[in-house]
C-alpha cells in the first residue's frame, strides 16, 4: 500500500509553497493580528483566483474536481504560512457538508459560489464551553425556524451562510439532531465578533431568533452527518497542523544554527539537540497519521473514523509541542511580541480546538477501535 503523493500532487504542493511564500509571509498574519480587519482580503482574492476554494468541488458545480489528496497538500502549505483567511471554515467545513449532505438543488445553489469565492461559509456546532452532544445542544429547529446561540463559530462574523446543527426535539438522542443552512445576513440573525488567542482567524457568537433555515440532508440524520463532516475536516486540519509544526521546527533549527552563546552555536548544545530531535519525531508521527487519514479520506475507506481521529490527535500534539519548543529554543527573545514565535503558538492552540479538543478525539478513537474490533 503506497501512502505517498503522486508527482502531480507534489508539484501542486511545491507551487502552493512558492505562491504562499511570496504572498503570505508571517508579516501578513501579524498585520491581521494587530489590525482591525478580520482577514487579509487581497490574499483571499488571490487564493480564490488560484482555484483552491474549488479543489474538491465537481466541475459541474464550477470546481476543479481534483480530490481530497490535492486539498491535503494545499492545507499543509496553508499551515506553514499561517494564512489569515477563511479557508478552513469555507472549504473544510461548509463545502464538505454540502458535498456530503446537500441535495442537488442545494449543490447547484451554493457550490459554484463557494468555488468562485462569492460566498464564505462556516459550520456552527459549539454552544460555549460544554461538549457539543445531542443531549447538550440547545439550539432548536422547529417548522423551519432556528432559535439559539452558537459560540464560537469560526469566521462567523464574515461568513455569508452557516451550516448549523440543531435539535428537533428534547429526546437527546442522535436522531434528534438536524443540520440546516442559514443565511447569516437574513432576518433573525445577530452576530458579534469574539476575541480568541489567535485573532488572525476570526470567530463570532451567532444568535438565531426565528431565523429562516433550510434542512440539509435527512432531518433525523444530522448527528451522523456532523460526525462525517468532522472526520473529513479532522484530516484536513491535521495537514494544516503538520505544516505549521514543520515550519516551527525549521525556524527553531535556523535560529539554533546562527545563535551563539558562551562562544558556541547553541545548536551544538545537547539540550537544544534533544529539543529539535523531539520536535522532529512528533512531527513525523503526525505526518504519518495524516497520510493514513488522507488515504482513508480519498478512498472513502471504512477506516476513516479511526484514521481521522489518529491524525487529529497526533497532529495536535505535534503542533502544540513544536510551537512551544520554538519559543524555548529562542530563549528570552522568543517570548517577545516582535518575534514571530507566538504567532505559531497562537495558531497551534486555536487549531487544537477548531473541531473539538484532543480529549474528545481520543474518546472517538477508542470508540471507533472498539466498534472495529467488535465487528
Amino acid at each position: 500500500m503506497n501512502f505517498d503523493f503522486s508527482d502531480d500532487q507534489k508539484f501542486l504542493k511545491d507551487q502552493a509553497n512558492k505562491f504562499l511564500t511570496e504572498r503570505c509571509e508571517t508579516g501578513v498574519a501579524r498585520a491581521v493580528l494587530e489590525g482591525d480587519a478580520p482577514f487579509d482580503q487581497e490574499l483571499w482574492k488571490a487564493i480564490v483566483e488560484m482555484g483552491w476554494t474549488g479543489v474538491t468541488i465537481p466541475e459541474e458545480y464550477g470546481g476543479l474536481d481534483l480530490g481530497h489528496l490535492e486539498l491535503c497538500v494545499i492545507a499543509e502549505e496553508m499551515g506553514r504560512s499561517l494564512a489569515p483567511v477563511p479557508f478552513s471554515s469555507t472549504v473544510y467545513l461548509a463545502t464538505e457538508a454540502l458535498l456530503i449532505a446537500g441535495s442537488e438543488e442545494q449543490k447547484k445553489k451554493y457550490l459554484p459560489k463557494l468555488a468562485s469565492g462569492e460566498l464564505i461559509g462556516t459550520f456552527a456546532l459549539a454552544e460555549g464551553a460544554k461538549v457539543p452532544l445531542p443531549k447538550t445542544l440547545e439550539t432548536t429547529l422547529l417548522d423551519g425556524k432556528l432559535n439559539g446561540t452558537k459560540l464560537p463559530v469560526p469566521d462567523g462574523d464574515i461568513a455569508d451562510f452557516a451550516v448549523v446543527a440543531a435539535v428537533t426535539n428534547s429526546s437527546g438522542t442522535e436522531d434528534s439532531v438536524a443540520l440546516c443552512i442559514v443565511d447569516l445576513n437574513g432576518k433573525g440573525v445577530t452576530r458579534e465578533a469574539v476575541s480568541t488567542i489567535d485573532p488572525s482567524r476570526s470567530h463570532a457568537t451567532i444568535t438565531f431568533s426565528d431565523a429562516e433555515a433550510e434542512a440539509l440532508g435527512d432531518v433525523d440524520a444530522g448527528w451522523g452527518l456532523t460526525r462525517r463532516v468532522f472526520d473529513h475536516a479532522a484530516v484536513l486540519f491535521a495537514f494544516e497542523q503538520v505544516g505549521g509544526a514543520d515550519r516551527a521546527l525549521e525556524l527553531a533549527k535556523e535560529y539554533a544554527m546562527t545563535r551563539y552563546a558562551f562562544g558556541r552555536l547553541i545548536g551544538s548544545f545537547q539540550a537544544i539537540k534533544h529539543k529539535l530531535a523531539d520536535m522532529y519525531i512528533k512531527n513525523q508521527l503526525g505526518r504519518s497519521n495524516a497520510y493514513y487519514g488522507a488515504w482513508a479520506l480519498s478512498t472513502d475507506a471504512p477506516e476513516l473514523p479511526v484514521a481521522a481521529a489518529g491524525a487529529r490527535i497526533s497532529a495536535t500534539e505535534a503542533y502544540n509541542y513544536a510551537s512551544k519548543e520554538l519559543i524555548q529554543t529562542h530563549g528570552g527573545i522568543g517570548f517577545t511580541w516582535e518575534m514571530d514565535c507566538h504567532l505559531f503558538l497562537r495558531r497551534a492552540k486555536l487549531l487544537s480546538l477548531c473541531v473539538g479538543g484532543a480529549r474528545g478525539w481520543k474518546d472517538r478513537l477508542v470508540s471507533a477501535l472498539e466498534r472495529r474490533n467488535a465487528a
